[in-house]
């Protein structure tokens, strides 16, 4: 049986380029200048490269969610490895400030966080609410932001 599901998968839930968030988390550690971490020191902080993107992949649906746009298994692999190379291309330190590569992942999340369930669309400025549960040295709401 199936179970009765209200939301649409997620990226996050089927899959992400791994291998390169965590080689960006690690290079963004021996970055000195410029950085935030350079501010103070906080114990448990999250690599912002992470961050950036966990909260992407939150907001994209999978394209298994959408069959009528990729119907086969082929076309839904070739679409989850262009959000990958956006994934790649955010995870970068140095495209922290690119205002091209930002409004690209905003249009690509606004795509999907704008449509409902019930097919009604939300304002096209409200995102989803992002929380900082462990109230951590701020990267989770500046990735966000």
């Amino acid at each position: 049986m199936q179970p009765n599901r209200t939301t649409r998968k997620k990226l996050i839930e089927v899959t992400l380029p791994l291998k390169a968030i965590n080689a960006a988390a690690a290079r963004e550690k021996s970055i000195r200048h410029g950085h935030p971490s350079t501010l103070h020191l906080w114990w448990a902080r999250r690599p912002l490269a992470a961050c950036r993107a966990v909260l992407f992949a939150q907001m994209v649906d999978d394209p298994s969610e959408h069959t009528k746009l990729w119907p086969t298994e082929e076309l839904q692999q070739a679409e989850r490895e262009r959000l990958f190379g956006l994934i790649e291309e955010l995870v970068q330190w140095e495209n922290i400030n690119n205002t091209e590569l930002l409004a690209k992942a905003n249009a690509e999340m606004r795509r999907w966080v704008m449509e409902e369930e019930r097919g009604e669309r939300r304002d096209k400025h409200h995102y989803p609410a992002v929380l900082d549960p462990f109230a951590g040295g701020g990267a989770i709401p500046l990735s966000a932001q």
